[in-house]
């Protein structure tokens, strides 16, 4: 654990930022901000200081965890970058887009400050301080120690390009993401028409385990060879659903991908578990 006292500021004192403080027992080493003030008492029960003001609790911090929701990030680099002390490391933890993250990097490090872009890959409850991390930046090492001495056990650099760890987050999530999407549009629908058990048994009997390294170029060629045929059969699945009086949303963006990629293959690497 970090030795010197008050010395992790913590931008956003939500499910992450209280995750994180409870599960780590930083107590007085970290001082928090958070807009809504409701949440000093959690801060409390965690041993944490509550600040009044972010100029407050960025004072002398030398590591920043920004946990904000999405749409305040950038504001938020903006607007507190300059209550940093020279040389303090910035992690900015938020899922926002890779661009969001530089335009973020250029208000911190005009500041003095040294911004790294941080992806949280899993939800922080129930891994908490072994949740995965990705790293990028030119201070990636030296953010990569200080949130290893704050108790964070699962950290992996991925260069010193501000962006690239938000690129693997925002693209990863396009697919888990939008497997959740899918799978509620499907069960509207199944529940509908009163076949969910047998679709779900279905999906069960024909589930396959693989790695995504087989699994993608398998996908990419079906569509490749038959995303015309295929696209026509999803239109009639969009068909199924609007006489359901579900919204097809996915589906349809299924038809128009299924088109487009006909006929045209994606160069996938083969990674050392194909």
């Amino acid at each position: 654990m970090m030795t010197m006292e008050q010395t992790i500021a913590l931008i956003g004192f939500g499910e992450a930022g209280s995750t994180f403080a409870a599960a780590a027992g930083w107590g007085k080493m970290a001082r928090a901000f958070d807009i809504r003030a409701d949440r000093a008492t959690i801060a409390a029960d965690a041993g944490v200081t509550f600040c009044n003001t972010p100029a407050q609790a960025l004072a002398g911090a030398q590591i920043v965890l920004s946990l904000v929701t999405a749409d305040a990030a950038l504001n938020v680099a903006r607007d507190y970058a300059p209550f940093l002390a020279p040389g303090t490391v910035w992690c900015d933890m938020n899922s926002v887009a890779p661009d969001t993250k530089r335009a973020a990097a250029a208000y911190v490090d005009t500041a003095g400050g040294h911004y790294v872009d941080v992806a949280v890959l899993a939800p922080v409850d129930p891994a908490r301080m072994a949740v995965p991390l990705l790293v990028a930046g030119h201070a990636s090492d030296i953010a990569t120690q200080l949130l290893h001495a704050a108790g964070f056990a699962n950290i992996r650099s991925v260069g010193a390009e501000i962006g690239r760890a938000s690129a693997i987050k925002m693209i990863r999530s396009v697919m888990v993401k939008g497997i959740e999407a899918l799978t509620a549009e499907m069960m509207l629908a199944a529940t509908s028409a009163g076949v969910a058990e047998e679709v779900l048994a279905s999906l069960d009997a024909s589930e396959r385990k693989q790695s995504w390294f087989v699994r993608a170029p398998y996908n990419i060629e079906r569509m490749t060879t038959h995303g015309l045929r295929r696209a026509a059969e999803m239109e009639e699945s969009v068909k199924t659903l609007t006489a359901l009086g579900v919204d097809p949303t996915m589906t349809t963006g299924t038809v128009r991908r299924q088109r487009e990629q006909a006929g045209h293959t994606i160069a996938i690497p083969t990674g050392q578990t194909a």
